[in-house]
């Protein structure tokens, strides 16, 4: 059938399963409007108050679903403010496809009115990144955008076209499914290899980043942890790979992990790294990381191996396979007296917060007690985002979602709105720092458009909390531009947008707040008044080895 290339969008996005887009419209991608207002039984679009926000709502949308998120944007300003959230995807390995159009073929490259060259401008922080100037390439440019996007390493892909592509028109071909068979990159010798090391370890200790929640390998990993007897950390990215209430689970590792995990991690004698990558605010000093430990890697990306840190194993491939695989090899292994050496740990260095005040750590708590522990939590980037990893305890993949590794400020309420489109049946929150909210806080007017039934939670404590927390304790107390005392009403401005707004500032207020917001069936924001000075602990200096971990007992000390 001849169609034109708008048409042929739709068509191949419908092929690929997307039944979800974000964007907002403007003049180049105009002709693809026009069609999806023809097909508006067929795909929910959100129009998101600023592109940035469509950005952030196709991330959230991948990772409470597994799906690749899509969003849309016109040419110049609309195409560049798709740029930060296609970065925060990138460094956290989110399939994305956005796809923007630019000015007509003969007006490329001449400075014309809204022109910008998206892909160089995305050149470092996509998967790839495609032109269509050519209306018989489109079908198959879409469809490789999202091969790619989701294979291997997932991550984002630009698919940019020229706005008279979208008007041309050519016979259309439907996409032959062929079944994908996934090949392994490893060999048995490799299986073998490593549960050897395994084996012969004494204190094994399993280090899980977010490659486990991308492939989908809790199942195998509960198998594995307790096949070999080994305590469990996790990553920012990893949270919900493994429950949150395993007896071997023994919480975050890295800057603001447990001291547990980063005091366990330095005596084990073997760390077994489950898809994860080694990032700085996890191993601290890399010279000094797990020294007593060799060291195993598991990625399915050959780039990540020995690149922070060097391995004396490694396996190259899809983590869920790479366990099956050898949960087939090993037997039950026994490391009591390591296990009882670690529960030693726990009980004498618990995570503790000021119980007499209202806090974030508090908020936490009483979220984890009213959802059972079963909500999508999102963040923005801050004090609040640590305190959300710390005190939910995350039973469940793809519960936890926020900006690990580009720490996007105002990326929080985008991704909350995708990850409720996505998992409508789940109970979605988004925890906020005052400074990250007063970013993205246009996006509740997308929540309230559409009545999507998010919590909005505000840890309003009128600083930006981490960075005034380093300037504490690194900088002298010269709190440069970092207090947010001023007349900014965050309740009003949000009943201005549209959206319920409940002011707290007791823990009993709290309660019947967040009692209220989940029984509420549109969007609601919780404006919670906290201290200014109240910190993130434990805590490592920035390069410093993770053994280093101080908290509030060791500064009074």
């Amino acid at each position: 059938m001849v169609l034109n290339g708008a048409e042929i969008v739709l068509k191949c996005l419908k092929e690929q399963g997307v039944d979800t887009v974000f964007g907002y419209p403007g003049g180049t991608i105009l002709n693809i409007y026009d069609e999806l207002y023809k097909h508006q039984d067929e795909f929910f679009h959100i129009l998101t108050s600023h592109e940035q926000g469509a950005a952030h709502a196709a991330d959230g949308y991948a990772r409470a679903t597994g799906k690749v998120g899509v969003c849309m944007a016109t040419s110049g300003p609309g195409s560049t403010n798709l740029v930060t959230g296609i970065a925060t995807a990138y460094m956290d390995s989110v399939p994305m496809v956005a796809i923007t159009c630019n000015v007509v073929l003969p007006a490329l490259g001449k400075d014309s009115f809204q022109e910008v060259d998206m892909n160089g401008i995305t050149m470092p922080i996509t998967k790839h990144g495609f032109i269509v100037k050519d209306i018989n390439k489109l079908a198959d440019t879409i469809r490789r955008a999202f091969e790619i996007a989701r294979t291997g390493r997932p991550g984002p892909v630009t698919v940019d076209i020229t706005k008279d592509v979208t008007a041309a028109k050519c016979e259309y071909i439907p996409e032959q499914i062929a079944e994908k068979k996934t090949v392994k990159k490893y060999t048995r010798e490799e299986i073998k290899n490593v549960a050897k090391l395994i084996t012969s370890s004494k204190r094994p200790f399993i280090y899980v980043g977010g490659g486990a929640i991308i492939s989908g390998a809790s199942k195998e990993l509960k198998e594995f942890a307790h096949k070999i007897q080994a305590p469990v950390c996790d990553t920012l990215m990893g949270k919900g790979a493994f429950n949150g209430h395993d007896e071997l689970y023994t919480g975050m590792i890295g800057m603001h992990g447990t001291k547990t995990s980063n005091f366990g991690v330095s005596e084990c004698d073997l760390l077994i790294t489950c898809g994860a990558r080694f990032s700085d605010r996890v191993i601290g000093n890399a010279k000094t990381f797990a020294k007593n430990a060799k060291i195993v890697q598991f990625d399915i990306d050959a780039a990540e191996i020995n690149k922070n840190v060097l391995t004396d194993a490694s396996i190259v491939g899809d983590l869920k396979d790479i366990l099956s695989d050898l949960n087939e090899e090993l037997t039950d292994l026994n490391h009591d007296e390591w296990i009882r050496k670690i529960k030693g740990l726990e009980e004498k260095f618990p995570l503790e917060y000021n119980k007499d005040a209202l806090t974030c750590p508090y908020i936490m708590e009483k979220i984890d007690e009213l959802t059972n522990g079963e909500a999508i939590i999102t963040t923005d980037v801050g004090q609040h985002q640590m305190w959300a990893a710390q005190y939910y305890k995350y039973k469940n993949p793809r519960s936890f979602i926020t900006s690990g590794g580009l720490g996007t400020m105002g990326y929080g309420l985008g991704a909350v709105i995708g990850a409720k489109a996505g998992r409508p049946d789940k109970v979605c929150i988004n925890i906020a720092g005052d400074g990250c909210f007063r970013m993205n806080m246009n996006e509740l007017a997308t929540a309230s458009r559409y009545n999507i039934p998010i919590i909005e939670v505000i840890i309003d404590n009128h600083v930006l909390g981490m960075v005034r927390q380093w300037q504490n304790l690194f900088y002298g107390k010269r709190y440069s531009q970092t207090v947010l005392e001023d007349k900014v009403d965050y309740c009003k401005v949000a009943e201005g947008l549209g959206c319920k707004a409940i002011k707290v500032t007791t823990k009993e207020e709290a309660d019947a707040a967040l009692k209220e917001a989940l029984e509420s069936n549109g969007p609601v924001v919780i404006d919670v008044v906290v201290d200014k000075d109240e910190k993130v602990f434990p805590m490592v200096p920035a390069g410093k080895p993770i053994s280093e971990a101080f908290d509030a007992k060791d500064l009074k000390d």
